[in-house]
């Protein structure tokens, strides 16, 4: 059986006002249409709906246990296109974001601020790990989109990438290193000093070895671990030549906590950027912080 959903609205309505003449009103439909919408349906479910009296229509028996079942149809449909309206408006919602510490603190705090002043109703979420267990999140929808340090790499076709801001990679030093700022080093020659880098398994370490690996060089760290923001900290305190990126540290670089070393490879610039799944449409809520972001980062 296949009824227009039109007319189930006319019988819900009519049952409702017990009176085709209020019901033409709030439908704005003629009376006549009404009575024979309401015949049609009858037809085509094969029994009577109403019975006509002086004072209006009134329920057959039928007709009442079919309006129970109506009612909650339609009610469940105005609810869902309110529900809709409201995340469309973004009075509701949520985001939950894939994200490393250090880009919550260096890149999208900004944006989450700006965001949440425009819609504070969003529940926003952060889920911090490694990147490939962001991506399997992803995947399988448990998060919205992924912000990264993005690598040369085939992220997959079911992934796509936005590239938001561009950044620079340095090594750094404390000045118990000082003897070495005039000087060039080359990535062969780091090896020759504690070197202090994040872990593998990192988007930083990863480019860093794949920049490495094309100048034929494989570096020997020291030190590995998991927290940038600890690579720099133990860079500070004179444990070694750290690696990290410089648009993070122009307070310490201004202020001399730290000091850049001049290198004779030029370390290519790299990008954060937005991953998404292709498979999963973004709600609303996660195309207007991509919008945000993106509007944002362009104007750096």
């Amino acid at each position: 059986m296949n009824i227009d959903f039109e007319l189930y609205r006319i019988f819900y309505v009519v049952a409702n006002n017990h009176n085709i003449t209020a019901s033409s009103k709030e439908l704005n439909i003629s009376q006549p249409a009404i009575s024979k919408s309401i015949k049609n349906l009858e037809e085509q479910l094969g029994g009577q709906l109403f019975v006509r009296t002086k004072r209006g229509v009134i329920l057959t028996e039928e007709g009442q246990e079919f309006y129970n079942y109506i009612k909650h149809a339609i009610e469940y449909i105005s609810n869902a296109e309110n529900k809709f309206t409201e995340l469309i408006n973004l009075e509701t919602g949520s985001i939950k974001i894939g994200i490393t510490t250090t880009l919550t603190k260096e890149f999208i705090l900004p944006y989450l601020e700006k965001f949440h002043k425009q819609y504070p109703k969003i529940d926003i979420q952060i889920i911090t790990n490694i990147s490939s267990e962001l991506f399997s999140k992803l995947r399988n929808g448990l998060i919205d989109l992924i912000i990264l340090n993005l690598n040369n790499k085939n992220y997959g076709s079911d992934i796509s990438i936005i590239k938001c801001r561009k950044v620079t990679d340095c090594f750094i030093v404390n000045k118990s290193y000082y003897d070495l700022l005039p000087k060039e080093i080359s990535l062969e020659e780091l090896n020759n000093y504690p070197l202090i880098l994040q872990a593998k398994g990192s988007n930083t370490r990863a480019f860093l070895d794949d920049f490495a690996k094309e100048n034929n060089i494989t570096l020997k760290p020291n030190i590995e671990l998991t927290s940038y923001s600890l690579v720099v900290e133990f860079a500070k305190i004179g444990f070694g030549i750290g690696y990290a990126t410089k648009d993070y540290l122009q307070k310490e670089l201004k202020n001399k906590c730290l000091y850049e070393l001049k290198l004779k490879e030029k370390i290519p610039s790299r990008y954060i950027g937005i991953a998404t799944s292709t498979n999963h449409v973004p709600n609303f809520s996660t195309k207007k912080l991509i919008e945000i972001i993106q509007s944002k980062s362009e104007k750096r």
